[in-house]
This record gives structure tokens, sequence and C-alpha cells, in this order.
């Protein structure tokens, strides 16, 4: 991801830009205002943008994303999943692990999904504010039609069978729990529809009696899920929402899984990927992001020749000739170059804010900004690509708060760059141990200037 030519906007609201440097104080990627980082990702952005209109016209989108650890991979589905919402697209990050969300048990990921959902109104979970809306839509539909307010019940249950007739041919249960719902909240039963709704987000162990009083049994399984999907994009839509974005993040942990737990999770990917392009999710932009590894090592795709075959892409020729329209994208990582443009974007960010703008920019000019990019790079065993995180994370908590708080502090005189083992990554603690010889702990670097 480069960081030359920034187009960040003029005017910056005070909670935007407290979300951003906040979370890049803690290390982390922030949930929203990426607009303001993302620079040097125009090349994606004509391809991104016309897949996300094909979808919204009733399309579906399968992409994968590569790049090694560092190279921003969360950071660009962030910012592609916030050009969706613009768009009015639900959206829904999940993180996939053996543990918490195994891949080969499509159920639990469908369960994630629904916890995860997101619209440009609603945060997580806005499963109910999203079916509240599309009975509502139903209702008006109904009433559009010159249906009395007495008929209107009975309108509301044509419409419903109308709406998921196609659904209902493989998950029937998915429009019985809907009337479930329906039936509970005009009852006044507040308990029973919300145990309804958990169910039908694909929560397990909902109250026996919740599920006979909406006529649904047993738990979500694997194919159900699928039906699941393809009905919670039926609502989506006739609800007002232009369609939905789902990252699938780190499915390069499927490699570190027992093999046929990976054997199933990879044949899951295919499966996944094989409805999308059939057209049974209109509506759906699926991502998945993965490691060069994943994509190219016997333990990840190429474990199975028929995801292999899908996700097969050219990328013998130079970088700058990569196709963004093609299924998989390469993301080439951060440079010195670009990793001090990006960390003078976030210094002049953070200086609109200060006390004195001026002083943050002087005391750490761009000078600075490029000798700390390359003690953290030098911290981390010269490796750049790895190094953003924890360089922002230095950049604003360590040098930019204290010089914004302490008139007399010059981080030239005050500031010794130390890189602690407890606050890195494996991946981090790994390379810095390579620099310092002890696998166990990571040494003290000074930044001399």
């Amino acid at each position: 991801m480069s960081t030359t030519g920034s187009r960040r906007p003029a005017q910056v609201s005070a909670a935007r830009r407290r979300t951003v440097i906040d979370a890049l104080r803690r290390g982390a990627v922030p949930e929203s205002g990426l607009d303001l980082l993302a620079t040097g990702l125009d090349r994606y952005e004509a391809a991104l943008d016309a897949e996300l209109d094909a979808v919204a016209s009733g399309g579906s989108v399968f992409k994968a994303v590569r790049g090694e650890y560092g190279s921003g991979k969360t950071f660009f589905t962030r910012w592609l999943g916030e050009r969706a919402k613009r768009r009015n697209f639900a959206v829904a990050e999940i993180q996939i692990s053996e543990n918490e969300t195994p891949l080969h048990k499509l159920e639990t990921v469908y369960r994630r999904l629904t916890e995860r959902l997101t619209t440009p109104s609603f945060p997580p979970s806005a499963l109910r504010p999203v079916v509240d809306a599309w009975f509502y839509a139903l209702e008006e539909d109904a009433l559009a039609a010159g249906v009395t307010e007495e008929a209107l019940p009975e309108e509301v249950e044509k419409l419903l069978v109308a709406r998921l007739a196609e659904v209902s041919r493989h998950a029937p249960s998915f429009a019985t729990a809907l009337r479930g719902y329906r039936t509970a909240l005009a009852e006044g039963d507040e308990a029973t529809a919300a145990a309804v709704l958990a169910w039908l987000g694909g929560q397990p162990h909902v109250a026996a009696a919740a599920r006979r009083s909406a006529g649904v049994r047993g738990d979500l399984d694997h194919f159900g899920a699928l039906g699941f999907l393809q009905g919670l994009l039926t609502v989506l839509r006739d609800s007002g929402h232009t369609g939905l974005f789902v990252v699938l993040d780190e499915v390069e942990t499927l490699q570190r899984v027992r093999s046929d737990a990976r054997d199933k999770a990879l044949n899951a990917l295919r499966q996944l990927i094989d409805e999308v392009h059939s057209g049974r999710f209109p509506g759906l932009y699926l991502v998945i992001t993965g490691t060069p590894a994943f994509y190219d090592g016997q333990q990840g795709v190429q474990r199975l020749a028929p995801l292999a075959q899908r996700l097969a892409t050219d990328f013998t020729t130079d970088p700058r000739f990569d196709n963004p329209r093609a299924v998989q994208i390469r993301l080439p990582g951060f440079s010195q170059e670009s990793l001090v443009g990006l960390g003078i974007t976030i210094r002049d960010l953070y200086a609109d804010a200060a006390e004195a703008p001026e002083r943050v920019k002087t005391v750490v000019d761009d000078a600075y900004v490029a000798d700390l990019a390359r003690a953290v790079g030098g911290a981390l065993g010269g490796k750049v690509g790895v190094a953003p995180r924890l360089f922002l994370k230095k950049l604003v908590g360590d040098v930019l708060d204290r010089v914004d708080q302490f008139d007399d502090f010059d981080p030239r005189q005050h500031y010794r760059l130390t890189v602690a083992s407890s606050e890195l990554t494996d991946v981090e603690r790994n390379l810095a141990a390579s620099v310092s010889g002890d696998p166990a702990s990571a040494d003290d670097f000074d930044l001399e200037l």
C-alpha cells in the first residue's frame, strides 16, 4: 500500500480524527475513517467500484486479497467496506480461527456474520433493525397497493411468502422463523421475539419453548447456513440496502489446523466461490484475505486442485501491471518511502487537532518521522513491510502525544525507542529476536539522530 499523493479531505470532523488516532495509539486498524489514510489506493478504485456497482445491481462478486503480514490487508478490506457502506451496503468482517470461527463450519461463519453485521445507520449487530425495516417495507408495499388496515396482516403474510419463495426452496425454516418473530411481537412477547431472532441469526442453544412457538426445531447446520445467507440477502435488499459486503479475514490460519479440518475448510471455501459465481447470492460481495504462502503453498489452496484453479492468477509480471479486476489481487506492502509518507500523513492529521499545530509539525518534522520509521524497521530485522503497526503506535503514543502535552519535550533529546517483547505480535517478535539473537526477548533499540 503506497502512501504517496495524499488526498486527505481538507475538513475532518473531530470524531473521525479521534477514531483514527485512538486506534493507531492502540496499535490497531481503525474501524472507520480509513479514507483519511488511504492514499495510493487509486489503482484499485475504478475496478472495485465497478464491482460494487455490479453487486448493487443484483450481481455477486468473489475477491481474494493476498499480502504478507503488515502489507495492509485488514486496512484494505475495511477501506473497501467503507466504500461499500457509502453505497448503502451492509458490512460484516469475520476473523477466521480454528477455535472461534472454523471455516469448515459455515453455520458458525453465518452466526459471526450476523453478530458483526453493521449498516450505515446501525452498529453491530444490526440484524434486528434490518428485519424490522423489512417488515415495515412489506407493510408499506401492502398499503401502497390499497390494502386496508384490517387486511394488512394477511397481505403482509402473502408478501412474505412471495419474497422468500426462492429462499424457502433451500431453507424453509428461515421464513418460518421470521413469521414466528412477527407473531411474538404482535402478541407483546418480547422475550420470545428476541429468542426467535437469535435463532434466525444462527445462535445455538435457543430455548426450546421459543423454537416451538415459532415452529422451528434444532439448530442451524452447515448446509442450512447457505440458505439463511440467501434469506438474509433478500431481507437486506427489500429493506432498502443495495447489498452485503462480507470479509473472511486471516484465512491463512487454515494452514495450522488438523489436516481433516483443513480439507473440509478448503472444500467449504470452494463451495462458497461456486455458489457466488452461480448467482445464488445476488447482492453479495465476498472477500477473503491470506498470505502468499496460503495461496501458493501445499498446506493451503494448492492442497485442493479445484480451489487452486478458481483462484489462479498470474503474478509473474511487474506488480505495476497487476490486474485489479482479477479474482486475486496482490498488495505490495510498505517500502521505507511509503512508510514515511504514511507517518507524515498521520503527523499532519494529529497536528490539525493539537494545541500548537505548528510546534507538532516543527518538532516532529519529516526528517524525524523518517528516522523513526528507519529505527522501527531496524528493530524488526529491517523488514519494513511488517513495521507499520508498531511504527504508527510509537509515533502517536510515544512521540506525538508527548509533544502535544509537554512544551519542553523534544523526542530527539528525551525519547529512546524501545521495543518490548510483550508489545509485539508473534511475527514481529520473531523478527526482533532475529536481530537481537535472543529468542526470548527483544533488546531495546536506540534512536540515534
